[in-house]
């Protein structure tokens, strides 16, 4: 019955001509409190990527400062995304991008596969990151923003690099705000603007976009870090979609203006 659902694309997620995303479906928490259902254990977890993904992206910066590349096995996904979503690369295939590697639990062929295997009646769309079990066999989470929020606190046991704390307990509203001023304007905005169905939509997605990135251009004028002294999941968060904006954004969501060249 799974097996015949239909992909669901952005397009699905358009309202009135907005494009507006849905929530992440899965947003179980690994915890340290005794009898947690998921606990913080070394390589009982893999997370599933795409390199083309923003949201992915912060998952792998985070895991690479806190040094839990050996203790968090990742499995990439090709770059493409077809008609059925992502997919994984198989063995026999030919010139399979560098660092993609085939399904290594289930051997799946698609990213989802895993949703139908985590919920047979699942609904929603397949993304990534995907956060896995591999003890209970299920998805504890796909919503990057707390999957980057475990990976920094809850892993330190086992971590190379226990000292770095990108959400210090003393400044965690302040990065839940800034970074959540920014998620709708500029995270999604690009994503408003490349998939605006009206021109109303369009223009107020672009407004809204370019109105963001000068708010952050006079904040970075000034400082360093989006909060703080140092580097936190706020600054993260934001590189992301910057990193990308002129090289993908600009050219395939219609954002007709370049945004990062001459700002800090």
């Amino acid at each position: 019955m799974s097996a015949s659902k239909p992909h669901k694309a952005a397009m699905d997620d358009v309202v009135k001509g907005r494009f507006v995303r849905k929530p992440s479906a899965f947003r179980h928490k690994i915890s340290s409190e005794p009898g947690a259902r998921f606990a913080p254990e070394p390589n009982r977890y893999r997370l599933y990527v795409s390199l083309a993904c923003p949201w992915a992206h912060r998952c792998l910066i985070t895991r690479a400062l806190k040094g839990l590349d050996e203790i968090l096995p990742v499995t990439v996904v090709h770059h493409y995304m077809g008609s059925e979503g992502w997919r994984f690369v198989t063995k026999d295939e030919e010139n399979i991008p560098e660092r993609c590697e085939p399904e290594p639990l289930f051997g799946f062929k698609k990213i989802r596969e895993l949703y139908f295997h985590a919920e047979p009646e699942y609904d929603g769309r397949f993304t990534v990151p995907v956060l896995w079990d591999t003890k209970h066999n299920t998805i504890v989470n796909n919503e990057s923003s707390e999957i980057i929020v475990m990976l920094n606190g809850l892993f330190n046991d086992y971590a190379k690099n226990p000292h770095i704390n990108l959400y210090p307990d003393t400044m965690q509203e302040q990065i839940n705000e800034v970074a959540e001023s920014f998620y709708n304007s500029f995270n999604n905005g690009v994503y408003r603007c490349g998939f605006a169905k009206t021109q109303e939509a369009y223009n107020e997605a672009f407004s809204e976009l370019f109105g963001r990135l000068d708010i952050l251009e006079e904040h970075l004028s000034k400082s360093r870090y989006l909060v703080g002294n140092s580097l936190t999941l706020a600054d993260i968060r934001l590189f992301v979609t910057l990193i990308r904006f002129d090289a993908v954004y600009v050219l395939h969501f219609k954002n007709e203006q370049e945004a990062h060249h001459g700002l800090p």
